[in-house]
């Protein structure tokens, strides 16, 4: 089995070794290297390979979105959807500790993607859009790794949003943020991918026109159970769907 898309396409299909496992195969899993340490947690992988190094012998190969199709997919059967990683103990232990007591809610945050994404320009949202409808009481942590200058300047204006991206090493420091935190808001990213891959509460901000694997007309996801959409009703309405989030965000119970 083998990556061939974005580091969260193959997050979202990893799930997917177990079902082959089951079948009898020993599972040789080839992922992008940022990946590796993370996914060391998957059931059923006989063996981790980094994309690009050399490759044990096989007998059949797959790539990871085909398999879906193979296995006849449907949205009543869909695998793993109440989660399939984890995080170590060790790294949630030490993300604790530098988070201190917890005195209020926290919400993780995520505004945009990879600049070089092909859909970036949709899919992705400023840092100014976000925190002005974000209900003040809670808590901001952002876990978001690359920041452009016009979001730097924002998070030099709002020193309460707690900026955890330059100390996120890898995906194991995400995934232990993620178990954590009460929820992670976020556009549609590997973030979202991991923590509902994790079967955390993930809020996910999608474009008008969103990408097919979060289908349409729904809030829900049965790719993750723990994922809630939150859909602009027209093209480029950040406000209109950043304020709605905002809205469920106030009214919401935290554990």
């Amino acid at each position: 089995m083998h990556s061939e898309q974005g580091l969260g396409d193959t997050i979202q299909f990893c799930r997917y070794a177990k079902l082959v496992s089951d079948l009898g195969a020993r599972v040789i899993l080839e992922v992008q290297e940022p990946l590796m340490l993370v996914l060391a947690s998957l059931d059923s992988v006989g063996q981790l390979v980094a994309r690009g190094n050399a490759l044990p012998p096989f007998d059949y190969h797959c790539p990871l979105l085909s398999l879906p199709l193979a296995f006849k997919t449907r949205l009543d059967n869909m695998p793993a959807a109440s989660g399939y990683l984890s995080a170590s103990a060790a790294k949630i232990a030490e993300w604790s500790s530098r988070l201190g007591k917890k005195t209020k809610p926290r919400v993780g945050i995520v505004w945009s993607g990879s600049a070089a994404h092909k859909n970036d320009r949709s899919r992705s949202c400023l840092l100014s859009e976000l925190w002005k409808h974000l209900p003040p009481e809670l808590e901001y942590i952002s876990l978001q790794k690359e920041v452009r200058d016009a979001d730097q300047e924002t998070l030099k204006m709002h020193p309460e949003i707690l900026n955890l991206g330059p100390a996120i090493k890898d995906f194991t420091d995400t995934a232990a943020l993620c178990e954590v935190l009460d929820v992670v808001v976020s556009v549609d990213t590997s973030v979202v991918h991991l923590a509902g891959a994790m079967g955390k509460p993930v809020w996910v901000l999608l474009p008008f026109n969103p990408d097919w694997r979060w289908l349409l007309d729904r809030s829900d996801s049965p790719w993750y159970r723990s994922a809630r959409l939150f859909r602009q009703s027209q093209s480029g309405d950040w406000d209109g769907v950043i304020s709605k989030a905002g809205e469920a965000l106030k009214g919401h119970t935290f554990p």
